[in-house]
């Protein structure tokens, strides 16, 4: 009888996405775009080594963990703080974004503008009035005014699909800018001039790839008056409707008509200065190209981490710091941190040879060893805590040894007591 009873059950709440529409609720959708809204795409832009090199930086930049955390009086961690903030930073930002992709749009919108600005959307308690509130949604926004005490935002608003501007005190705003500003958004840096320069190569080969014939046709007379003129404009709009008309493009001329082309390749070094400045910006940027392809080595990719990751997620989280987190926050010790792997450039031996190294000294514990390799705690005595366990063990054997030799001990004592 439970087995039917669980199954009536089941079937009286069971919800279908498709079945479950009778009556059709009339509900109020709102405005409805084809792409979306809170990020809008850039119809039109150069699609080749910048947005990669963007791309690239942002999704390295939102795999690293960030956290509100709890530092004791020597800025050692502490503890991880249960906020409101860490569920936007690490579950989700907003209705449309996770955590993780409200980081890389950040970063990719601070790099591609200049300056990103973090808006809080919803919270709880006023942040205008006051400075102790917690964030429940943040957007990420475009700044579009600068004031001495407020900014005006670009921001979209869920409640009415659409992107608007409203005006905001800089003390509630996380206003982020970039650190390779002066390399990547000023208007004659490296970056904007590979960008013009990658626009006019695109014009260039539109134009080479048009399907123009650039054709010039030699009439044997000489067109110097109207009636020339006329006659030389029907003979060519009849060579042209030959060949549109024409199913393999063929027409005919008259035997003193003579035809030069010239759809030949124009010759332009504007490829060389494409790659000189691409060379150029990866070099002021301190990257190599293996970064981008994927053929780095580790100390390409260490250097990448320490010069490009960290200044980005270093001025973000110093920012969400100051801007988020109220005075009295800081001086308990909280602040936003971020947490970058050390073990993700790897591999499975090398970490098991790190962690034995580690646990030996007393670094890690063996769980946290454990969670290195990808493998769940153990309940094992002593896991959880620093220990060296070449020296438990040895420490282990005297103490046996110590054991089994005190019973010997103790009778030759009684028999030299009775000599």
């Amino acid at each position: 009888m439970a087995i039917f009873s669980n199954l009536g059950f089941r079937a009286r709440s069971a919800w279908n996405a498709f079945f479950n529409k009778d009556p059709t609720p009339r509900v109020d959708y709102g405005a409805s775009y084809s792409y979306r809204q809170f990020k809008p795409y850039s119809f039109g832009r150069d699609k080749s080594i910048v947005p990669a090199v963007l791309t690239r930086f942002s999704v390295d930049s939102a795999a690293v963990d960030i956290k509100h955390v709890v530092l004791d009086e020597e800025d050692r961690l502490k503890e991880i703080k249960k906020s409101t903030l860490n569920d936007c930073l690490g579950v989700e930002a907003n209705v449309d974004q996770t955590g993780r992709a409200f980081v890389q749009d950040a970063v990719y919108s601070m790099l591609d503008e200049g300056t990103v600005a973090l808006v809080p959307i919803d919270t709880e308690g006023d942040p205008i009035q006051s400075d102790s509130y917690d964030i429940l949604s943040i957007r990420t926004g475009k700044v579009l005014q600068w004031y001495p005490l407020y900014v005006r935002v670009q921001v979209y608003n869920e409640r009415s699909g659409k992107q608007e501007e409203i005006v905001l005190p800089k003390k509630m705003v996380g206003l982020v800018e970039n650190p390779f500003f002066e390399v990547m958004n000023e208007p004659n840096s490296i970056m904007q001039r590979l960008i013009r320069k990658l626009t006019l190569l695109d014009l260039f080969d539109e134009k080479n790839s048009s399907g123009k014939l650039d054709l010039i046709i030699s009439f044997p007379h000489i067109i110097n008056t109207e009636r020339r003129k006329t006659q030389a404009e029907n003979r060519r709009t009849a060579i042209e409707e030959q060949l549109i008309n024409s199913k393999y493009g063929i027409a005919y001329t008259d035997g003193t008509e003579r035809i030069t082309q010239l759809n030949r390749p124009i010759e332009n070094n504007l490829q060389t200065e494409v790659e000189y400045l691409t060379k150029l910006l990866l070099a002021q940027l301190g990257i190599t190209q293996g970064v981008l392809d994927g053929s780095a080595n580790d100390a390409e990719m260490i250097n990448y981490r320490n010069r490009i990751v960290e200044p980005i997620l270093a001025a973000l989280t110093k920012e969400m710091s100051r801007k988020f987190l109220s005075k009295n926050a800081r001086t308990r010790g909280e602040t936003v941190h971020f947490f970058p792997n050390a073990f993700n450039l790897v591999t499975v031996p090398q970490i098991a040879e790190i962690a034995t190294t580690l646990i030996s000294a007393r670094v890690l514990t063996a769980n946290e060893g454990r969670q290195l390799l990808g493998l769940k705690p153990s309940s094992e005595e002593g896991a959880d805590t620093l220990s060296n366990p070449n020296i438990d063990k040895m420490v282990d054997a005297k103490k046996a040894v110590s054991d089994s030799d005190q019973p010997a001990n103790a009778e030759g004592e009684i028999q030299n007591e009775e000599t």
